[in-house]
């Protein structure tokens, strides 16, 4: 039985968790872009004119049904572009998409695999979220197997993917009170709407349509203000 006063998860591995995690004051919020499920054409240059707007942590790599070798070619240029600008590029879903292209982390739904799991195939250094939704148990359950970080949503409505749970922004409150583990708030989140998880102690806000939407560059600087 975890006891809801004490932290159960430890210590964070090192490595690169490092560029997520807020010092012991937890320190200012901030920009986790998710790509749009196309990022062929001029997604490229989207992405650089996006991460040299502002200070972007980290970068996850999102398509659905494309085998992983079409994957693969399609996240290549991506993660270089990361790489060359120091910011985290994290595989959604596919461990072993992760473990193809040697990218910086993984992230899983409930449905995709474990962070034992993960962290068995991609070693001590790779940053590994999990999304808990608006569960407090799931989070306590992916801290204790490993995870770097967890990520709750949607907090507001969101046609990037069909969501069923709505957690208040609270919960980031709580997880922020009792454990050093990152957390992550993701779903319909904007510039404009920003602010009540920046206040509720989100270390990260996950964002895609609010930037590829429109002008990204433009966008990542209003996110920079919005979480100031």
């Amino acid at each position: 039985m975890i006891d809801d006063m004490q932290d159960p998860l430890g210590p964070l591995d090192p490595g690169f968790a490092q560029r997520f995690e807020r010092d012991e004051r937890r320190g200012p919020c901030q920009l986790y872009l998710i790509s749009p499920l196309d990022v062929t054409g001029g997604f490229a240059d989207r992405l650089a004119r996006a991460l040299d707007a502002g200070p972007v942590a980290a970068f996850q790599f999102r398509v659905k049904d494309v085998d992983q070798h079409a994957a693969a070619k399609l996240a290549e240029p991506l993660q270089r572009i990361c790489a060359d600008r120091d910011v985290a590029f994290i595989v959604n879903d596919s461990i072993s998409l992760a473990k193809r292209l040697g990218a910086d982390g993984v992230h899983l739904g409930q449905s995709d695999g474990d962070a034992r799991e993960a962290r068995d195939v991609l070693g001590p250094n790779a940053q590994i979220g999990v999304t808990c939704h608006d569960s407090r148990h799931l989070a306590m359950e992916a801290g204790e197997a490993g995870a770097d970080y967890v990520a709750f949503g949607a907090f507001y409505p969101t046609t990037t993917k069909t969501t069923r749970h709505v957690p208040e922004p609270s919960i980031l409150s709580w997880w922020g009170a009792l454990f050093e583990i990152p957390c992550v708030a993701i779903g319909g989140i904007t510039p404009a709407n920003a602010k009540p998880l920046v206040v509720a102690g989100a270390d990260f806000l996950a964002v895609s349509n609010a930037v590829w939407g429109g002008d990204e560059a433009a966008a990542v600087r209003a996110f920079a203000n919005a979480m100031s």
